[in-house]
């Protein structure tokens, strides 16, 4: 706890980190309210489901143990490892942000009907409210992990975690046919593009993530 707290400390005396650190809290809340609103859009499109070469061979199972139960674990450890080093919180957030926003634009262009045969999310889920529609492209469970993954690419641990989560919810989406096959597989191509936009547009702190630790 102690070297956490010298970590804080030594962040705050960082000239524009407190501006960042909050600019990167804005964008967060930003980015959900967009997502909502979006949801709620293509929540009122009625359209019906199309094909899927891979999902009309694949019965669909129950995955809500998986879903509710993993993501839960997913995001409790994410924030562990971003709150535990201070200097990784603005990037983090801002990126994540970045990636909700453009999702967001994503799944108002595209309205797609429920796979045929998808299985019912259990309504007691607290992250439901995120996704009250037709958001299928691209696959939001798949990409963020993945993102996560390549940001703390450099930390082993929490890049094969990452790498878990995403294997784990990406079949989960197919095998309980939450998603077309599509959503998911272009998830990893669009994740990188948004990575990729993100260090350009924060290199700041994009670099100040990977600073080397004084403690």
């Amino acid at each position: 706890m102690e070297k956490i707290f010298f970590r804080y400390r030594d962040c705050w005396k960082k000239k524009g980190f407190i501006t960042s650190l909050l600019l990167s809290f804005l964008l967060a809340f930003l980015s959900l309210i967009f997502n909502y609103l979006s949801n709620i859009y293509t929540g009122s499109s009625l359209v019906k489901p199309v094909g899927d070469i891979l999902l009309d061979n694949l019965p669909a199972f129950n995955v809500n143990f998986i879903l509710n139960e993993g993501v839960s674990t997913f995001i409790f450890l994410l924030l562990f490892f971003v709150f535990i080093e201070p200097k990784r919180i603005p990037f983090f957030f801002k990126s994540m942000a970045l990636f909700v926003f453009i999702r967001s634009i994503f799944v108002s262009l595209t309205h797609l009907g429920p796979p045929t045969g998808h299985i019912a999310l259990d309504p007691n889920d607290w992250f439901s409210w995120l996704a009250v529609g037709n958001d299928y492209f691209f696959s939001g469970h798949t990409g963020m992990p993945f993102l996560a993954a390549l940001i703390f690419w450099r930390e082993k641990l929490i890049r094969y975690i990452s790498l878990f989560f995403c294997w784990l919810f990406a079949t989960s989406m197919l095998l309980g046919h939450l998603h077309y096959s599509i959503d998911v597989f272009a998830a990893f191509f669009i994740t990188y593009t948004i990575f990729e936009i993100a260090k350009k547009l924060f290199t700041k702190d994009y670099r100040m993530f990977h600073e080397e630790k004084k403690l």
